[in-house]
């Protein structure tokens, strides 16, 4: 899903690009990957609790890179609301997956 929303045009990964597109209201979902360093991760956090956008942790900066074509990311933001709620739906599945075990 996530490379989909690439092709289309609809992620901004890098930490540059995913805090322009959620201080500028774009960002539907922010992913941040489980390896980035504590610093991004609290900021990231922080920064999308105020913004009101949702935001996970998911894989590691070269799984997220890869999931996108691209060299490793530490943080994604997709700015298309469809992508983003299925992105959602599937982050909250496996949420509960890792939960119940």
């Amino acid at each position: 899903m996530l490379g989909l929303a690439e092709k289309a045009g609809k992620i901004a990964s890098g930490e540059f690009s995913t805090e322009k597109a959620v201080k500028s209201h774009k960002a539907f979902l922010v992913i941040v990957a489980e390896d980035a360093s504590d610093n991004t991760r609290k900021m990231f956090r922080n920064m999308c609790d105020f913004y009101r956008v949702p935001m996970y942790l998911y894989g590691t900066k070269e799984e997220l890179g890869h999931h996108i074509g691209k060299q490793y990311r530490a943080s994604l933001a997709v700015t298309d609301q469809g992508f983003s709620r299925s992105l959602e739906t599937k982050l909250k599945m496996l949420e509960e997956t890792e939960i119940r075990r």
